[in-house]
């Protein structure tokens, strides 16, 4: 991988969410150096932590601005983010 890849928190979540994609396909092919494939798995679990962080903050952001008039929290059933996605080699 290049170093001239963005810091990991500079990418907007559809460009971090992309690159992951991109990685993991480039891994599962097999086709990659031992040294690249463990850069790409690194740079993978970097860009897999943010996107999870940011999606844990917008289901805080969410859940601030269901609270209803008079204060209380107003609960809206929901599912949580998918987070059992791995890379594997």
């Amino acid at each position: 991988m290049a170093t001239s890849k963005k810091n990991v928190d500079e990418l907007t979540y559809k460009e971090a969410s992309t690159e992951l994609e991109l990685i993991i396909r480039n891994l599962e092919s097999g086709d990659m150096e031992l040294e690249e494939s463990l850069e790409s798995y690194t740079r993978g679990v970097e860009l897999l932590r943010s996107l999870r962080a940011r999606l844990e903050d917008a289901e805080q952001k969410v859940s601030v601005l269901l609270k209803d008039v008079d204060g209380t929290d107003k609960l809206v059933a929901g599912e949580a983010a998918d987070t059992s996605d791995r890379l594997s080699f």
